[in-house]
């Protein structure tokens, strides 16, 4: 059990990684995410810091946001 606690926050921690960097390449900021995700920058902020479990669902949202879903299909 221990171990997959691990194994889920370094996948977590791969997925803000990318997140970070797309949103860098990008020049996007955490509330211009928000906005094109229809939530708000609080939200944001939290995923980036890895505070919110995100559902497959939404990690679909904000790569697809990020223009980023097609190295994930």
């Amino acid at each position: 059990m221990e171990q997959e606690v691990k194994d889920w926050e370094k996948y977590s921690r791969q997925i803000v990684l990318a997140m970070s960097k797309r949103m860098a390449e990008l020049g996007m900021t955490q509330q211009m995410l928000a906005e094109k995700m229809n939530c708000t920058q609080q939200y944001v902020s939290k995923v980036l810091k890895g505070q919110k479990n995100m559902s497959l669902e939404t990690l679909c949202e904000i790569f697809k946001r990020l223009d980023d879903i097609e190295r994930f299909r």
